[in-house]
């Protein structure tokens, strides 16, 4: 299966789900992450996010990933 380029991890969350459903819940909570991969990340952003939607942020892909690390080092 081939990917295009994005940052849009609805999208990606979308393919992600479809080899793996049981991280549908989590890829759909981090669908919303898109921002810090893409309008956060540089100098003329729109806004700064604050401290409590960083840690949140932080939580939510924290989740999904340590998901994925269990999946992948079995």
């Amino acid at each position: 299966m081939g990917f295009r380029k994005t940052h849009d991890l609805a999208e990606l969350g979308v393919q992600c789900a479809v080899l793996d459903s049981s991280l549908e819940t989590l890829l759909r909570q981090a669908a919303d992450l898109t921002d810090y991969a893409s309008a956060f990340r540089y100098p003329d952003a729109p806004y700064e996010p604050g401290i409590e939607d960083a840690r949140g942020a932080l939580s939510k892909a924290s989740a999904l990933a340590e998901a994925i690390r269990v999946r992948i080092t079995k």
